[in-house]
């Protein structure tokens, strides 16, 4: 079984920052000292890349690329 230390929850930036990179990282940095903890990091870069991918085809489908671009006029 696994000894679990606390680790501080600062490791919650590192998704926060680095999406679904910085979560693999922590869950591999944190998963003997603190399992549930690194669970939870991975589990958040995973969230945000999806809302990250949700607000860009949102954002995606507001654009109109009907407009030419006229360079030769």
């Amino acid at each position: 079984m696994y000894s679990e230390k606390r680790k501080s929850n600062i490791w919650f930036l590192l998704p926060i920052f680095l999406g679904v990179i910085g979560g693999i990282i922590a869950y591999f940095v944190l998963r003997n000292d603190d399992p549930p903890k690194a669970k939870n990091c991975l589990y958040l870069g995973i969230i945000l890349m999806i809302a990250g991918i949700i607000l860009n085809i949102t954002i995606l489908g507001t654009v109109d690329f009907e407009q030419g671009i006229d360079v030769n006029t």
